[in-house]
C-alpha cells in the first residue's frame, strides 16, 4: 500500500486554484514552459494526487515533463480539436521524418508559415476534409494546441511542447502495429504460395 495522506492541507497548496483551473481547462502544464505550477506540483505531489483523486480527476504525470487531466469522456469540441490536433501532428512527424528529422528532438522544431504552407500543400486534400480551409486553419489548429499546452507561440513561429509526446508516441505504437501487421501478411502470402 502507498504512502497515501488521510487528509489534505490546503494551506500547503498555494497554486491549487491556478493548477485546477488549468488542468480543468483541459490544458497540459509542461515543466520548462508553467515552471512555478510545476515546482509546486511537484512538491506536493502526492497532496495534489489525493485532492484531485477525492474530486473524482485522474491526474497523470509524464516523466518527460508534463501533467494533465486525462479522461475517457472528451466533450464534442474537445474531440474535435483532439482530432484535427492529431492530423496536424501525424502530418507534420510525417514530414519532419521524410526531411530526416529526430521525431523525439520535435522541441527543437521551429514551425513557421513556410513549413504551415508546405503541409498545406502536401496535404490539402485531406485537411480541406477536416475542414481545414489554408495555411490560416493550419495556424488556428497550433494556437488551440497552445491554449492546451501542445505548443507555445512566440511569433512569427510556434514551438512544441514535451505534451506533444501524447500523440507522437500514440503514432509510434500505430507504426509499430501496422510493422507487425505487415510481416504478418507477408509471411501468410508466402505460406499461401507455398501451399
Amino acid at each position: 500500500m502507498t504512502d497515501v495522506p488521510r487528509t489534505v492541507p490546503l494551506d500547503q497548496l498555494p497554486k491549487l486554484r491556478e493548477l485546477f483551473e488549468a488542468l480543468n481547462s483541459g490544458r497540459h502544464l509542461n515543466r520548462h514552459h508553467d515552471h512555478a505550477l510545476w515546482v509546486e506540483l511537484e512538491q506536493q505531489l502526492k497532496h495534489y494526487q489525493t485532492l484531485f483523486a477525492a474530486l473524482g480527476y485522474d491526474l497523470r504525470i509524464d516523466g518527460r515533463g508534463y501533467a494533465w487531466f486525462h479522461t475517457a469522456d472528451a466533450t464534442s469540441t474537445v474531440s474535435k480539436n483532439s482530432r484535427r490536433l492529431a492530423l496536424f501532428f501525424l502530418l507534420l512527424f510525417e514530414y519532419q521524418a521524410d526531411q530526416g528529422q529526430h521525431l523525439g528532438k520535435f522541441h527543437s522544431w521551429s514551425l513557421d508559415r513556410s513549413l504551415l504552407q508546405v503541409l498545406w500543400e502536401k496535404n490539402q486534400a485531406l485537411l480541406e476534409a477536416e475542414d481545414v480551409a489554408d495555411v490560416d486553419g493550419l495556424a488556428d489548429i497550433l494556437n488551440t494546441g497552445a491554449r492546451y499546452g501542445f505548443c507555445l507561440s512566440e511569433e512569427p513561429h510556434w514551438r512544441l511542447l514535451p505534451a506533444v509526446y501524447r500523440y507522437l508516441d500514440h503514432f509510434e505504437e500505430l507504426a509499430a502495429e501496422l510493422r507487425v501487421q505487415k510481416t504478418e501478411d507477408v509471411a501468410l502470402a508466402h505460406w499461401e504460395d507455398d501451399v
